[in-house]
C-alpha cells in the first residue's frame, strides 16, 4: 500500500514538473511575443522593457539580445543597442544580421578608437566563431570518442585505429585547449560601453575632479576598477579616467545589466 501511495507522489510531481516547464516555456515565448509586436507597432520603449524582462528572468538568448539591440536603436539610445549586440555577439557569434547590425551601430558612433584584435585571436581564428557552449559541447563529445577509442585499442590493434586515435588525439587536444582559451577570453573580457550621449571622463572618482576628454554614447572602452559608485576607465595606454559607473555597460555576461 505505502509503495503504492510513494508511486503516486512521485507520478503526481514529475507531472507538475512537467506542467510547470511547458507553463515556463509558453510564458517565455508569449512574452517574447509581445515584445515583438510591441516592436513592430512602433512602441519601442514597451518592446525594450518586455526584453530586459525576458534577460533579467534567465531567458536572455542571442535572439532576445538581438531584438532589444533592434529596440534601442530604433528608441535613438545608441550606447544600450551596441551593448545589446555585442551581449548577443556573445552568445550567437556567427548570426549575420546581428553583425550587421552591429557594424552598423558602431559607424555611428563619434569617437574614433581602434579595438585590436588580441593575440589569442590572431593565432586561434576560430575562437570568434563559436560561443563557450558549443566549444564545451564539442570538447565533451570528443573526449568521449578518444577514451571509447582508447579501449576499443586494447582489443583491437589494428593499424587504421592506430592513425584513428592519433587524429582524435590530435583534435581532441586542440579542443580542449580551445576551450580553455575561450573561458579565459570571457573571464578577463573588461570590455564596457558608453551608455549616455556624452560623459566627461575625470582625473578622480568625485564630480569637482578636472575633466581630462569626453567621450559618447557607443565607444567601448576597458573597465580597470570600481570605486564608490565610479568606474576607472582605459581607450589606450595613454587615455584613462574616473566615470559615473551607470555610464557605462559591461559587455561580460557576468556583469549586471545596464538601467
Amino acid at each position: 500500500m505505502r509503495k503504492k501511495i510513494g508511486l503516486t507522489i512521485a507520478l503526481l510531481a514529475a507531472g507538475l514538473f512537467a506542467i510547470s516547464d511547458v507553463w515556463a516555456e509558453t510564458g517565455w515565448e508569449e512574452a517574447f511575443f509581445k515584445a515583438n509586436q510591441a516592436y513592430q507597432e512602433g512602441h519601442f520603449q514597451e518592446a525594450i522593457d518586455g526584453y530586459l524582462h525576458l534577460i533579467r528572468s534567465g531567458n536572455g538568448v542571442g535572439p532576445v539580445y538581438y531584438n532589444l539591440g533592434n529596440a534601442y536603436l530604433k528608441a535613438d539610445q545608441l550606447g544600450y543597442a551596441i551593448w545589446a549586440y555585442e551581449r548577443g555577439l556573445l552568445l550567437t557569434p556567427r548570426d549575420p544580421d546581428l553583425r550587421f547590425n552591429l557594424f552598423y551601430a558602431r559607424d555611428q558612433t563619434r569617437d574614433t578608437i581602434e579595438t585590436p584584435r588580441g593575440s589569442i585571436e590572431t593565432v586561434f581564428l576560430w575562437l570568434r566563431s563559436f560561443n563557450l557552449d558549443e566549444l564545451f559541447g564539442s570538447f565533451a563529445v570528443l573526449n568521449l570518442l578518444f577514451w571509447s577509442l582508447l579501449v576499443i585499442r586494447l582489443f583491437n590493434r589494428s593499424e587504421w585505429l592506430y592513425y584513428v586515435l592519433l587524429i582524435t588525439i590530435s583534435v581532441w587536444f586542440l579542443a580542449g585547449l580551445s576551450l580553455g582559451l575561450k573561458y579565459y577570453r570571457i573571464a578577463t573580457d573588461d570590455r564596457a560601453v558608453v551608455l549616455q550621449k556624452e560623459v566627461g571622463i575625470l582625473a578622480g572618482p568625485d564630480t569637482a575632479d578636472t575633466v581630462l576628454f569626453k567621450l559618447h554614447e557607443g565607444t567601448v572602452v576597458h573597465h580597470e576598477r570600481s570605486e564608490d559608485g565610479w568606474a576607472l576607465i582605459r581607450v589606450s595606454d595613454k587615455n584613462r579616467g574616473w566615470v559615473e559607473a551607470g555610464a557605462i555597460g559591461g559587455i561580460s555576461r557576468e556583469a549586471p545589466i545596464p538601467d
